[in-house]
Order: structure tokens, then C-alpha cells, then sequence
């Protein structure tokens, strides 16, 4: 029987002359690879048909230009509603992917771009895997971040592969492997550049080279007489991330790789736990939202932007302009101050270095950047952003100089975070290409971007913005140009809130305590301090209409400390980081008293037509804020 007579929709198979079958996944109508029920289905039947005529070895590689595989079907995910339809979805894997590592044959897995969940479990039932070396090429198990876990062997093969304590931080975080590191972490046998990548695969699959596991200290620490004392350090770490227990997963990973050698099917009772919470479901609604404001930067039918031009170089455009250039974007940057410019590009080069592997990949990207006092990059320029203080006059006498300037296709654009669009664009000549394109701070740090539409903004400009901020690795979020837009509109009134209490008597540290056990990133006081205690007053003013700002960040301003940026506000700042006493006990209802006013700010934009719906609304406000994502959004927790 041929490979052919199989009639599979998601898989093909060539035979070279060495024996070697090359099985490409390419799942039917689909722009990635996902490891449906239908094409775990069909891996089974590949199976069958090389049991009875063993090839001399199997290559598994993509079809798919986005990547390997990008992990299990969420559709099907989420339609798992009992402990049974759960562990029959996790048998499928298991089963599967066990009779792939237990073939005779050599297998090996030909990685290129993402290899995601159910990818990288895929990969790890293979006896080999070859990574390619390119930016996009990563490997993690995320599935807790969806509020679950690698239930396919995961679990199970990657600590064989890495050692205990590095699988179990990807496994615990989500964070992902580049081709390099997972080569030199032991996940990969071999890390070739592109061009190498078939030559290579065919040489290791028959190379008959033993299976690679850890060395050294990362082997010892596998020892299985050690598992006692790495579990009490991953759970340490986890009461101290998650002391409430919101996120369940981690903990079940923990227990199914400790006592159950990382076969979920022999706990159901975790199973049940998991498939049943609150939190996984929610986590699987804030992934479909995060898809879909990645959608919106998937849109635009211009041609993409590939010189942007940022106009202010503190520490908003300077670090904007720094993100633009480590992805792959040519950008000048111009200030009248030349010293700024200066201190951008040195804050740049210790991003570059922090995020870039090999140096010579960081000194290109600050190659990319370049200072430009006299503003000669605003002709060439496809985006020009404007990133100077926030006053109305500078901004609007900067675009009459700017504007005669620009090519006719290039997009001006403001990083206001308060300003209207409509006062902004008055004395333009084409006031339809004046967008918003409202970074969040740190720059590097936050993943949502504010996009934003005034009434006679061109919608081809708006997509043509999301489009960049899709293209710089950012979440657009389309908003409609009133005072804060979204999340600002949302944080001041949380804000203002906890500086109210403290007003009251109650201490900072019990406060942000109190919202940090809830979910938050950080609390609102030490919020107040990183925005800047003067910023949080302006805004207050203008976002709530209070009249008088509250008495505690009154006496602050009074005696000049502004937070974080002087060193001393709420808290006295060491190191970039809050000095803090010991936090009292939180009186009941505080959380809920300081959310309501979020929650309440949130509605009102959402009436007002700020975004189009409550999952966006919802979005913005996780990827904006931090909002625990355990809850699914403000919107959510409301309802509930």
C-alpha cells in the first residue's frame, strides 16, 4: 500500500533515496499547524502504515511557514466540560506520541519557527531534534498559561531532555527556549542555519548518535533521590508568585511530575480540578482575546512601514524608538536636546544587550538607530511618531513644521496619553492621517498599544497603525479619542481610590499587599510612585474631575518627592525598586473597594464607544494594567 492510498488531508510523505521518509505536517485550511483530533487521527494511521513497512528513518518537519507546530486545538480544549471528555483528550496525546517514541525506527523532528504545547511534546517523542537558527524559532510548553498543563509527555520527556530544574521553570513560567539555547540546554541535538537544515537532518537521523539527556550539575539535580528537595523549592516559589492559590495549575504540574512521573492519566483527580476551575476557563477567554488584538495587527493593506521616524527623545520616544530599531526597523531620532538623545541610545544598547544573542546581532540592531537632531529621517520616513511633552501648543506648532515634510503615504502619528486627536489635527492640512499610537511604560515591558481614532480619522490609517504595532511585536487595541482613552480613563480612578485610604489611616504596604495577594502586578500605590506622583495628580484632575487631589499625595508633591523618578515618594526608591516596611492586616472588602471604581471607569468607556465591546474592553485592561488574568477582566469579575 503507498503512502498516497492513505488519502491524508493534514500530512504528506516523500521517500528519498537513502530510506528516509519525510512526513510534513500541513494541516488543511489552516495558516499554522495545530494538533487536532483529525490529525492526531492521521499521525496514528502514518503509524500503522510505516509499522508493516518500516522506512530507514522518519524526518518531521512543517509545511507551514509560521512555524512547527503550534500546539493541541484550543476549540477542542474548550469543549472538554467533565473529567471524562478531559482524560479522553489527554489519552489521545499520550497515546499517540507513545507510539512515536516507541517506534524502531530514528525519528527526528526538523524544528523551524514556533514548536508550542503539543509542538514540543510532538518533538520530544522524537529521538532527535534539529532546531533551526532564526529569530522566530522558539520552544516552550505555555500550556499553563492557559490555566492547564502538558498532559501529551511533556511532562514526562523534558526533564529526560533538559534536567529537572530547567524543565520545570518552562513548564511552571511557559517561558521559551531560542534554537540556540535549547540547543545548548540539551533540548536540541543540533542548531544549523537555515540553509543546512535537510543536509543536517538527513546526516543525524542515521547517524545512530545515542539520545542526549543532561550533564553535569543539571544531571545530578535529576537525580531522582533529589526530586523531594527540588519539589519544595518549586513550591516555595509558587506560594511566593501565587500565595492565594489562583492559578492551579503550576501546583498540579508539580504533583504529576513528582509522584506520577508525568503521567496526568494517573491522577484524574487533577484532571477534574483543572478542567472544572474558574481560573482555566477564563485564561482560555483572555487567549482568544489576546488573538484577536493580535488580528488587528494582522490587518492594513498598505505596504508595511520600514523607516519610522520618533520625534522626542526622553524616556517615552527614546525607548519607543529603541523597540522599533531590536525589531527590525530602521529609525532616526531627533530632539532639540542632544545630551537626550544621547542617554536614549545608551539605554538602547543595554536593552539591545539584555534581549540579543549573539553581540553582533545587538550592535546591528543599534545600527538601526540613529540620532538625527536636525529631524532629516521626517522625508524618508513611512510612520513619523511624535513623543514630546504633553502641551498642546508644542504638539500642534511641531506638526506644522512636520508636515510639509512627510511623503504623501507616511502616517503622522502622537504617543499622547491624554490629548484629544480632534484638537490635536485642527490646523493640519490632512488632519484624516493623525493617529494615536499610545505606548505604555516601560516600553520594552508592556505588551498593549493604544490605537487611536478621532472622528475623521481615515479607518485605512487606523488598520495601517495596528498593522505597525502588530509588526513591532505589540498588541493593538483600537480606541475612539476621548480624555484617556481606556486605560488611563481606568487607572486614575483605581488610584485615586487607594490614595484615599491611605488618607484614611491605612498604610501603603497594606494596600498594595492586599491587591497583590488579589492578582495584580504590583499595588496601586507603588503604581502611583512608578508613573510619577505629579503625572497622577494631572491626571486625576482632568480623567475624574476631582477638584483637589487627595491630602497624602498633596504633602508629597508639596515636599517635591515625585515617586520613583526622585527617589522618594510613597516609598523611598533603592535600585529601581520600593523600600518597604512590613504590611498590615487588610481590612475585609479592600480589594473589592478599590476595584469598583476600575470596574465602574471601565463600563463608562465601554458606553461611551472608547472600544467596540466588553472582551476588548476586558483586553485592554489585562494587557494595559496587569488586571489579574485569572479573572478573566474587570468585566468579567463584575458579572460574576
Amino acid at each position: 500500500m503507498s503512502f498516497e492510498s492513505l488519502d491524508l488531508r493534514h500530512f504528506r510523505c516523500a521517500t528519498d533515496p537513502e530510506g528516509i521518509a519525510w512526513l510534513t505536517i500541513d494541516c488543511a485550511g489552516s495558516a499554522v499547524n495545530r494538533l487536532s483530533g483529525d490529525v492526531l487521527a492521521e499521525l496514528n494511521r502514518v503509524l500503522d502504515h510505516f509499522q508493516s513497512a518500516p522506512p530507514a528513518a522518519m524526518v518531521i518537519r512543517s509545511g507551514k511557514a509560521a512555524g512547527f507546530v503550534a500546539g493541541a486545538d484550543i476549540d477542542e480544549f474548550s469543549q472538554l466540560n467533565d473529567a471524562a471528555t478531559a482524560r479522553a483528550f489527554i489519552e489521545r496525546g499520550w497515546t499517540a506520541f507513545n507510539r512515536l517514541a516507541a517506534v524502531s525506527w530514528p525519528t527526528l523532528a526538523l524544528i523551524q519557527g514556533h514548536c508550542m504545547g503539543g509542538g514540543l511534546e510532538l518533538a520530544l517523542a522524537c529521538r532527535y531534534r534539529i532546531v533551526v537558527d532564526q529569530p522566530d524559532t522558539r520552544l516552550s510548553l505555555p500550556e499553563v498559561m492557559l490555566g492547564i498543563f502538558p498532559g501529551w509527555g511533556g511532562m514526562l520527556r523534558l526533564p529526560r531532555r533538559t534536567g529537572a530544574p530547567l524543565a520545570l521553570d518552562m513548564m511552571l513560567t511557559g517561558r521559551a527556549l531560542d534554537a540556540r539555547r535549547a540547543a545548548s540546554a540539551g533540548l536540541a541535538d543540533l542548531c544549523v542555519p537555515p540553509r543546512l537544515a535537510e543536509q543536517s537532518a538527513t546526516r543525524h537521523v542515521l547517524s545512530g548518535q545515542p539520545v542526549l539527556g543532561p550533564k553535569g550539575k543539571d544531571a545530578w539535580l535529576s537525580h531522582p533521590i533529589l526530586r523531594p528537595l527540588l519539589l519544595r523549592q518549586a513550591r516555595k516559589t509558587l506560594e511566593k508568585r501565587d500565595p492565594q492559590g489562583h492559578y492551579p495549575a503550576p501546583r498540579a504540574i508539580l504533583e504529576i511530575w513528582a509522584h506520577h512521573d508525568g503521567d496526568a492519566l494517573a491522577a484524574p483527580g487533577l484532571i477534574d480540578a483543572i478542567v472544572r476551575s474558574d481560573t482555566a476557563r477564563n485564561l482560555l477567554r483572555v487567549f482568544r482575546m489576546q488573538e484577536r488584538l493580535k488580528s488587528f495587527g494582522k490587518a492594513g493593506g498598505r505596504a508595511p512601514a520600514r523607516h519610522v521616524h520618533v520625534v522626542g527623545a526622553g524616556v517615552m520616544g527614546g525607548d519607543i524608538a529603541a523597540w522599533c530599531a531590536l525589531k527590525g526597523l530602521t529609525v532616526t531620532l531627533q530632539d532639540t536636546d542632544r545630551a537626550r538623545i544621547a542617554q536614549a541610545i545608551g539605554r538602547a544598547h543595554a536593552l539591545y544587550a539584555r534581549k540579543i544573542r549573539p553581540a553582533r546581532e545587538a550592535r546591528l540592531a543599534a545600527d538601526r538607530l540613529i540620532p538625527d537632531p536636525d529631524g532629516q529621517g521626517v522625508a524618508r520616513a513611512d510612520l513619523v511618531i511624535e513623543a514630546i511633552s504633553e502641551n498642546l501648543d508644542a504638539k500642534r506648532g511641531l506638526y506644522a513644521a512636520l508636515e510639509p515634510r512627510l511623503k504623501d503615504s507616511a502616517l503622522l502619528a502622537t504617543n499622547t496619553s491624554s490629548l484629544s486627536l480632534q484638537d490635536l489635527g485642527r490646523d493640519l492640512a490632512r488632519p484624516e492621517r493623525l493617529v494615536g499610537i499610545h505606548f505604555f511604560n516601560p516600553v520594552a515591558k508592556m505588551p498593549l498599544v493604544e490605537v487611536v481614532a478621532a472622528e475623521g480619522t481615515d479607518p485605512d490609517i487606523q488598520a495601517a497603525a495596528c498593522a505597525f504595532v502588530g509588526r513591532i511585536g505589540k498588541l493593538p487595541l483600537p480606541v475612539k479619542s476621548v480624555p484617556g482613552f481606556l486605560v488611563n480613563a481606568v487607572l486614575a480612578p483605581y488610584m485615586l481610590e487607594a490614595m484615599r485610604c491611605v488618607d484614611e489611616g491605612l498604610r501603603p504596604e497594606t494596600i498594595d499587599a492586599a491587591m497583590k495577594a488579589y492578582g495584580m502586578p504590583m499595588g496601586p500605590i507603588e503604581l502611583v510612585d512608578t508613573v510619577g506622583l505629579d503625572i497622577a495628580r494631572d491626571a486625576g484632575a482632568q480623567l475624574t474631575g476631582q477638584a483637589a487631589p487627595p491630602a497624602c499625595l498633596a504633602r508629597h508633591l508639596d515636599r517635591n518627592e515625585l515617586g520613583r523618578k526622585s527617589g522618594q515618594g510613597f516609598y523611598r526608591w533603592r535600585e529601581g525598586k520600593p523600600v518597604r516596611a512590613e504590611a498590615g492586616t487588610a481590612p475585609a472588602g479592600l480589594a473589592r473597594r478599590l476595584l469598583q471604581p476600575l470596574i465602574d471607569a471601565t463600563r463608562r468607556q465601554l458606553a461611551a464607544g472608547v472600544v467596540a465591546d466588553s472582551e476588548l474592553a476586558n483586553a485592554g485592561v489585562i494587557f494595559g494594567t496587569g488586571y489579574a488574568p485569572y479573572t478573566g477582566g474587570p468585566m468579567t469579575f463584575d458579572d460574576d
